[in-house]
């Protein structure tokens, strides 16, 4: 019963629903955003004080929220299918949020002669700056990640790697019930807080960050922990565990950024996907010195096995 549920919540067919689900409500909060500030404008409506209500730009952030959303319910996709395909995801989200962020401070750009002393014309230059750096680390990450799949088809077959999948699939299906109960409640609260102005008095979100991806990311780090001790069941091998381990600090650095703001943000966001892409090329070239030396590594495992 429950391996039929992952099969159908896991397959390609349920990720195009999905998808076509989530690209409907990108388009239709994209008009109702747009109409919402048209009407504001003109006066129709009232919200002087609204940053998200201010200049057709901004519209641009609702419908990258539901992107953003969508994106990571792809986290948990391919959870069972790759660890560096599923972390990868991470990265791409933390960056799309990045951009999410850029639609919505551009709207308050003052361009003046005064550029670097604003605090939205830093933070937009910061953000600019980040997502290509971001962008690249990305794509060196997938480059080389899909290149080493042709190296890591050599190496020998290990034991209990059909058990490391069953626990993988397991975590992605507690995952996905997580993502909708955080995705709905944080909904509920945004709107709650954001609509009814008696509670805006003494309590107001600052970062719509908080809502979602704060906890979100607090749980992949419960996940990536997980993951690392299950794949003690596949491999004990140093160069796998300390990869993992390193995924790890890189999710942590993720989560550790929402509680940031201005450069520092910037800063630990960077810090940590290129800390993750590192940790994963060096894991590449440690097993491709395995598969290049593969008769002198063996030698070296049985001497090892003799002095013990």
């Amino acid at each position: 019963m429950i391996e039929k549920i992952h099969n159908y919540i896991f397959s390609e067919e349920f990720k195009r629903k999905v998808e076509r689900v989530f690209v409907t409500l990108s388009i239709v909060t994209f008009v109702l955003h747009l109409t919402l500030i048209l009407l504001n404008q003109f006066g129709i409506i009232n919200f002087p004080d609204n940053k998200l209500l201010n200049n057709p730009i901004v519209a641009i952030y609702t419908p990258f929220s539901f992107i953003l959303v969508y994106e990571v319910f792809l986290v948990v996709y391919y959870l069972p299918r790759s660890i560096s395909q599923y972390i990868r995801k991470q990265y791409e989200i933390i960056t799309l949020i990045i951009v999410r962020r850029i639609f919505k401070d551009i709207a308050n750009i003052d361009l003046t002669s005064n550029w670097f002393q604003e605090k939205y014309d830093l933070q937009l230059t910061y953000d600019l700056l980040s997502t290509l750096v971001l962008f690249f680390i990305i794509f060196l990450f997938y480059y080389f990640n899909t290149k080493h799949k042709s190296i890591a088809k050599k190496i020998e077959k290990v034991d209990n790697l059909e058990l490391f999948i069953k626990r993988k699939k397991t975590i992605a299906m507690l995952l996905f019930p997580v993502l909708i109960v955080l995705a709905v409640t944080s909904l509920g609260k945004w709107i709650y807080v954001e609509l009814f102005s008696i509670d805006q008095v003494f309590f107001s979100i600052h970062d719509i960050n908080e809502l979602f991806f704060n906890e979100f990311f607090t749980v992949l780090i419960m996940a990536d922990v997980l993951l690392l001790l299950i794949s003690l069941y596949k491999t004990d091998k140093f160069h796998e565990i300390l990869r993992n381990s390193g995924f790890i600090i890189s999710t942590i650095l993720i989560r550790l950024s929402f509680s940031a703001e201005g450069l520092l943000n910037n800063a630990l966001i960077v810090t940590s996907v290129l800390y993750g892409f590192f940790m994963l090329l060096l894991n590449i070239y440690f097993e491709k010195v395995q598969v290049k030396y593969a008769k002198e590594v063996k030698i070296e495992e049985a001497e090892s096995d003799e002095i013990i």
